[in-house]
């Protein structure tokens, strides 16, 4: 591992600014750190409410994360207060907490981390704490005490695992004390601990530290083939993302039998080399690399037994079968140690191993999925170099238990948001790239939604994704090329996103065109464009919505842009009118067909909506202009004061419709027209 220090960029730097930049640097490094791990502190003096110079611990809080850390997210604990814990021998989890919850500079700021009191009572200024996949491939093996001594000798001290706390922050402080010579600390099963006079001394021992394993991993890896010969073939790219494709929306719909969840793919040659080895179906139930991987993955992940990956059924099958052992599994694990007041969470698997096929891993957002599945390669990497050195082992069952359900540890996860309307959700948009598509792809996300953007124009819907990922944050959308008019370009969009989250609930079919003629001087081909897009194009993506649904098995919602020419048609409009009528009796039929499995299905009418418009082209405006017998450019006026609110209908507006269709607030409602036009009299449903 080479040192990211840069003496240019941290010049200008000090105090608590150049502890947020050495944690950035150990928050880069993959295999320091997973998300949320790890922590890092610094002694400094400042002032106090009373304007006394006192010395302050300024310690990473609970839930931030080290590659985006900030100064505000180092809370400040009074060090007289640490000090003052010196003369105790033991304290309780909650007693700690409220303890230090008083000794806060800054009375409410943030939940200074869990190993508090370890980077206190350590003499040093400065304290890194990673749990880098070196060391703990180091630690996690029969042979751990050999192997420190062969690697570090005396440089080093190595203590037995314990869970952080009062008891392990004492042990770490008296065998620093005890050691003058050593030049660092590692916990069994859990990480590293560096300390030095500065902030850069502290980081560039942890560097070399973990680069003098790094030598040793790499010595014992020359020449041998880490997880051993095959046990089940690996078909090829093609093969593995159809029986992906066929497998995830039934998994997913397993997965989210209490809440829904969002699921990640992988099949990259790391994942699939491990899970079909002969050496998998025992080596993935050992246990965690360390405690903070249990918190997301779960002590364990489901492993599917499974001798060939070529035939989806047979893989389905497997998963369910593999499903229903960890459930009991784990059930039973939790009965097994848990206490008074404890209540088993969700017992279904975070980490699916499929052999021949890969790893889906499932989180509450594609951004805690993608955590999970980062996290499980640090596993494999771990538990590939530490049957290096001998077997690997891991966290007891009771010590993962005790990590998985310990409050403080739980805490963490409480720190995120509440849930949106639509998290969790997954969202398909047809003519995403303007108007009405992209405002209701806009509002979904902003409510919580998974939302693939999609449209004829692929650079409209990357450009549209590209603005909600800016909005609500990065992997909530991506933006697809979609031509409702082709089969194939159909498939291919609703394939990439279950590939990227699993699955669907929401169907937006938008994608729509226009065309304004008299009857008898349309061209056939015209007539013939309008219902390929705004008849055919609907039963397209729909009927692959409704396998997509059918086969997750937990319902969804269809919602049909369609017009108000649906119930009023246009003088010269005629193959728009028609087509789009054809569309709202198919989401009717739809209502009838998806009801068996939750499906629902409604239909937003509406009208004029103008702004940032694909439909209402030059063309379009002067035909409509001309048929209504006004100038082009009364043409908006004309549609707003016809209805009787003489209200200008935007984007926004359909969206707002839309949300509520697509949401549990319309859960009792399908087969329903929601009319979004100002109130057009002849348009009324009726």
């Amino acid at each position: 591992m080479r040192s990211r220090w840069n003496d240019a960029e941290a010049a200008a730097l000090s105090g608590v600014e150049l502890l947020v930049y050495a944690s950035r640097l150990v928050g880069a490094e993959t295999s320091l750190v997973v998300w949320g791990g790890g922590n890092t502190s610094i002694k400094v003096t400042e002032r106090d409410h009373r304007g006394r110079d006192i010395p302050v611990l300024r310690v990473k809080g609970s839930g931030s994360d080290l590659k985006s850390i900030q100064k505000k997210d180092f809370p400040g604990v009074r060090m007289d207060d640490i000090r003052a814990l010196l003369e105790r021998q033991d304290m309780g989890d909650e007693e700690m907490v409220a303890y230090l919850a008083h000794a806060l500079q800054e009375p409410g700021g943030p939940r200074p981390s869990i190993e508090t009191l370890l980077h206190g009572f350590v003499e040093a200024a400065a304290v890194i704490h990673t749990h880098a996949d070196a060391i703990v491939s180091l630690t996690n093996n029969d042979r751990a005490a050999d192997v420190l001594a062969g690697v570090y000798g005396k440089d080093v001290i190595a203590l037995d695992y314990r869970r952080p706390g009062f008891k392990i922050s004492r042990e770490v402080a008296d065998a620093i004390a005890a050691n003058a010579q050593a030049r660092a600390l590692l916990l069994s099963k859990h990480g590293t601990i560096c300390w030095g006079a500065t902030v850069r001394e502290a980081y560039e021992a942890t560097v070399a530290l973990i680069t003098r394993a790094e030598d040793a991993i790499a010595e014992r890896r020359r020449g041998r083939r880490v997880f051993g010969a095959p046990r089940v073939s690996v078909p090829e790219p093609a093969a593995r993302r159809a029986t992906a494709l066929d497998v995830a929306p039934r998994l997913r719909g397993r997965l989210s039998r209490g809440r829904r969840v969002v699921m990640a793919f992988d099949d990259t040659p790391a994942v699939t080399e491990f899970v079909a080895s002969a050496e998998a179906p025992a080596l993935s139930q050992v246990g965690p690399a360390t405690p903070d991987h249990t918190i997301y993955t779960r002590r364990l992940p489901c492993f599917v037994a499974l001798a060939d990956a070529r035939d989806p059924a047979a893989v389905t099958a497997a998963i369910d079968r593999a499903l229903e052992t960890f459930v009991g599994d784990y059930t039973a694990y939790v009965d097994g140690h848990r206490g008074p007041g404890v209540e088993l969470t969700d017992p279904l698997p975070r980490v699916v191993l499929v052999p021949g096929l890969g790893m889906f891993t499932a989180g509450r957002d594609a951004r805690t999925a993608g955590i999970v599945n980062d996290i499980y390669h640090h596993t494999i990497d771990v538990i590939g170099n530490a049957a290096g050195f001998g077997r690997y082992v891991s966290l007891s069952a009771r010590d993962a238990f005790d990590v998985e359900y310990w409050p403080l540890e739980l805490y963490k996860l409480t720190l995120a948001p509440p849930d949106k309307e639509l998290a969790r959700r997954i969202a398909l948009v047809t003519g995403g790239g303007s108007g009405i598509g992209r405002a209701v792809a806009h509002r979904l996300a902003a409510e919580g939604a998974h939302v693939a953007v999609t449209d004829v124009d692929a650079a409209s819907a990357v450009r549209v994704a590209d603005e909600i990922g800016k909005a609500v944050g990065p992997g909530r959308a991506v933006g697809l090329a979609l031509d409702v008019t082709r089969e194939a370009s159909v498939r291919e969009a609703f394939e990439e996103t279950i590939l990227r989250w699993g699955g669907l609930d929401v169907l937006v079919s938008n994608a729509g065109i226009a065309h304004s003629s008299p009857v008898d001087r349309m061209a056939l081909a015209d007539w013939e464009r309008s219902f390929a897009v705004n008849a055919t194009g609907h039963f397209l993506v729909a009927r692959e919505a409704m396998r997509v649904l059918i086969r997750q098995g937990i319902g969804g919602a269809l919602v049909f842009v369609a017009t108000k020419n649906v119930m009023s048609p246009g003088k010269d409009f005629a193959a728009y009118s028609a087509a789009k009528a054809a569309e709202a009796q198919l989401a009717k039929v739809l209502a009838l067909e998806g009801a068996p499995h939750g499906i629902r299905s409604n239909i937003v009418n509406p009208d004029a909506i103008f702004q940032d418009s694909g439909l209402w082209s030059a063309e379009i405006r002067r035909e409509r202009a001309a048929a209504q017998g006004i100038a082009v450019e009364q043409l908006e006026d004309f549609y707003r004061k016809r209805n009787l609110l003489g209200a200008r209908i935007l984007p926004e507006d359909v969206a707002q419709a839309v949300l509520f269709l697509a949401s549990d607030r319309s859960a009792k409602t399908t087969g329903c027209t929601l009319t979004v036009d100002g109130g057009v009299k002849d348009a009324c449903p009726r």
